[in-house]
């Protein structure tokens, strides 16, 4: 394994938190020390991402979001990295897979804000996604009842964990999927942009 890589071991849990982070915010670091906790995950990496497909707008460069992402998220269990930069993948699906062949024996688990569930059944490939590891969904200000009754909830029902055995889930096999309520703190990084810029 490269040594910019993160790394991790045969039969740990990660959690993979995607995003372009631009910026990291207070929203981000709840949101990833509950999945740590409620999820019973040994690490997290934040996933920097070069940019979001289904935004028209890129982000900020990488270097000021890595550096930004590793002031805020100070936690000896969660890494920050842009290893989709360096794997050359923009796709969600397509880092899943490239991650699953370079960490054999690592249970991944996605993780996502509520709504991000609402729209996922328009991310590129992501029935190969929810076929591929499991789906931390955490609850975000709002996003509840969107994504519960959004497409790839009503798709996958059947393969819901109920929030009390969120434990549970970083064993399961994919297609599984759980959703909590977490203590929520409603901040977004399209928000303070907004602000930034008025």
């Amino acid at each position: 394994m490269r040594s910019e890589f993160p790394q991790a071991r045969p039969g740990q849990s990660v959690g993979l938190f995607g995003g372009s982070f631009d910026p990291p915010h207070a929203g981000h670091v709840h949101v990833t020390r509950e999945a740590l906790k409620r999820f019973g995950l040994d690490r997290v990496w934040w996933l920097v991402s070069p940019g979001n497909l289904l935004k028209a707008r890129g982000p900020a460069p990488m270097d000021v979001r890595l550096q930004s992402a590793r002031a805020i998220m100070d936690h000896p269990r969660v890494t920050v990295t842009d290893i989709e930069a360096r794997l050359g993948t923009r796709a969600t699906a397509d880092t899943v897979a490239r991650l699953r062949s370079l960490y054999p024996g690592v249970r991944f688990v996605w993780l996502m804000g509520a709504d991000n569930l609402a729209q996922f059944h328009r991310w590129k490939d992501w029935e190969d996604i929810m076929q591929t590891v499991p789906l931390g969904v955490l609850a975000r200000p709002g996003d509840r009842i969107s994504a519960r009754m959004s497409p790839a909830a009503r798709i996958y029902r059947r393969y819901r964990i109920s929030g009390g055995a969120s434990q549970s889930l970083v064993h399961a096999r994919a297609p599984a999927w759980c959703f909590v309520n977490v203590p929520m703190v409603d901040l977004s990084s399209t928000a303070i942009r907004a602000q930034r810029q008025s």
